[in-house]
């Protein structure tokens, strides 16, 4: 068993991913033809990213520990200021290129020619949409504190809806979300963006 199983891991790209682009991971390696073994850590290390680092270097030795000769990562910097890309040079893996998965989903060739653009830019993926109160309002606890949105959002003016997927439950979402917070509401179409280009990289070059 465990000889078949080091086949298999061999024979797929172990990504080990931020979970708030789980869905998304899944969906590109359906395209691809299943050649992902998806693993994925916390979508709530988003909110303490000094946690990122430490769990990928544990990641990635388990992935190797199993098996796995083409290990990628599926973080962009995403407020580690760095860490993240000591650790992937450490292990000598790669990410997905980009300072957050906002930049990446839009292109990050697109977002740097627009950059300052969105200083005052609250952005939503599909994921966010998804799960808005249980990721956002409740953790941040303005369900019962609804007077904390100025202190957090004040200084955006606008909520930039990145949709990753035609769902028209989603857009609605994210335009209750948008008006919850009190922002004006934008949409921009992304698909999975610069994701879906760098898992075929990552995938074809084991």
């Amino acid at each position: 068993m465990t000889i078949v199983n080091n086949i298999t891991n061999q024979s797929k790209t172990r990504i080990i991913a931020c979970g708030m682009i789980a869905r998304e991971v899944l969906a590109i390696n359906a395209q691809l033809g299943d050649v992902i073994d998806l693993q994925c850590l916390p979508a709530e290390y988003h909110f303490s990213p000094q946690k990122i680092a430490p769990a990928l270097d544990l990641a990635i030795t388990q992935a190797k520990a199993e098996g796995f000769k083409n290990i990628f990562i599926g973080y962009a910097d995403c407020g580690s200021t760095g860490a993240i890309d000591k650790i992937c040079d450490h292990h000598q893996v790669s990410r997905v290129d980009g300072p957050h998965c906002f930049a990446f989903y839009m292109g990050n060739v697109n977002f740097k020619e627009q950059d300052g653009d969105f200083v005052t830019t609250f952005f939503i993926t599909d994921f966010l949409a998804r799960n808005f109160e249980t990721f956002l309002i409740k953790p941040l606890g303005l369900d019962k504190h609804p007077e904390l949105k100025e202190v957090y959002f004040g200084n955006y003016t606008r909520a930039l809806y990145l949709a990753q997927s035609n769902d028209l439950e989603l857009e609605k979402q994210a335009k209750l979300g948008a008006a919850f917070l009190g922002l004006d509401y934008q949409k921009q179409y992304t698909g999975f963006g610069d994701l879906a280009p760098a898992l075929k990289q990552a995938t074809a070059s084991k």
